[in-house]
């Protein structure tokens, strides 16, 4: 399994360089979709409003979008892939070129994580934990993946007091580096989400998710991990969903960044959401799409070259429909962003005393269908 070198995310660019670097960089829309939300999931609310399909059905489905643009695919382990099914996958992946880019250890499911996984204080279900996250590396190892996704859903508390969070977080990055140490050369995509199902999970935010990626880094000992540290490769990195990061009020450019400032940006899981609210998977561009703009923005100014995973949640709507609509709509941000003038915009960021609103006055009139309907845009003064 060879790691995509993300060092160059962490670059710092001089102003002249970053300029250059706009112009000419575009980001590579690659589109990836999690395999579970293709078939409806259950609710505590409602039944299912769609028919239920196996895995075979939903590949069928998948392998029809490619030509619309998906190229890859996301799987939990052992649940929706496994030892029994790799050779659907593998014969899948060969037929169609959709690659399937991570094989998820299920974390949060079984009735053994009842008080959490890689965190339980109880011996046995974290023992499961960890074993069950060392066979889904080394599926990842053996399918040549990019990462492996861990998400720490059922990790977590609702009731603070007493609560050892010191050891439960502890517990946590030690049988993470354990199973990483087991399987070593494969990277983790960790990925943060503030609460739910629990009241509040560990490491809920991209900035916790930072000091996680630290923590088990330090902790990493077998000679091939720690060659590729040597290196300046980060092992575990993040896959910051947007639903989960506004869930915890946070700007979506500002908390991408954290990641990319030290090459850690692995992948990026998107919908839409309201700030707050439980976590509605919407497809992309229902809610702030601002929001997708800033952080396209952000990920080109960074030279972001990972795939842009699609994380849904379309009760309402055929699978197929969702898909759609969501990678039209990045394209459409995409395009908007690839349109402006970053001279002008590097320029009033640089010199705010100048362009006091500027850049307000500016984006209004680059979302706008019919500018020339609107009051003249202010002159931006560039003073030497």
């Amino acid at each position: 399994m060879s790691l995509r070198d993300l060092r160059s995310q962490a670059v710092r660019l001089a102003p002249d360089q970053v300029l250059r670097h706009l112009q000419s960089f575009q980001l590579d829309l690659k589109f990836s979709a999690g395999i579970w939300f293709f078939s409806p999931s259950a609710s505590r609310f409602h039944t299912t409003y769609q028919t239920s399909r196996d895995i075979e059905q939903r590949l069928e489905i998948a392998a029809k979008l490619r030509d619309d643009g998906l190229c890859g695919l996301e799987a939990h382990y052992p649940n929706e892939i496994n030892e029994e099914n790799v050779t659907l996958w593998k014969q899948f992946t060969k037929d169609t070129g959709i690659r399937l880019i991570t094989v998820i250890p299920l974390l949060f499911w079984d009735a053994q994580f009842e008080w959490g996984s890689l965190s339980n204080p109880l011996l046995g279900p974290r023992q499961a934990a960890i074993e069950r996250t060392k066979c889904a590396l080394q599926l990842n190892k053996e399918l040549d993946t990019d990462f492996a996704v861990v998400w720490p859903g059922i990790d977590g508390y609702e009731n603070s007091f007493g609560v050892d969070f010191v050891a439960m977080r502890d517990r946590f990055a030690d049988g993470l580096a354990e199973a990483m140490d087991a399987v070593p050369g494969v990277r983790i995509a960790f990925e943060p989400k503030p609460y739910e199902p629990r009241g509040h999970i560990l490491f809920g935010t991209n900035a916790e998710g930072m000091l996680l990626a630290h923590n088990i880094e330090q902790l990493l000992k077998h000679p091939e991990n720690r060659r590729l540290l040597d290196e300046k490769h980060a092992l575990l990195c993040l896959n910051p969903e947007i639903g989960h990061v506004l869930m915890a009020y946070e700007d979506l450019a500002y908390s991408y960044s954290l990641p990319l400032a030290e090459g850690r940006l692995a992948h990026t899981h998107w919908n839409s959401q309201p700030f707050g609210n439980y976590d509605q998977d919407l497809n992309v561009g229902v809610i702030s799409t601002e929001q997708t703009e800033s952080l396209l923005y952000t990920l080109k100014r960074y030279g972001y070259q990972g795939y842009f995973g699609l994380d849904l949640n379309p009760e309402r709507m055929p699978v197929e429909t969702a898909l759609k609509i969501s990678m039209d709509a990045i394209r459409a941000a995409n395009d908007r962003v690839n349109e402006l003038d970053y001279e002008a915009i590097l320029y009033a960021l640089e010199h705010p005393d100048q362009a006091r609103g500027w850049l307000e006055a500016y984006l209004v009139r680059a979302r706008a269908p019919h500018p020339e309907r609107l009051s003249p845009l202010p002159h931006l003064s560039r003073k030497a």
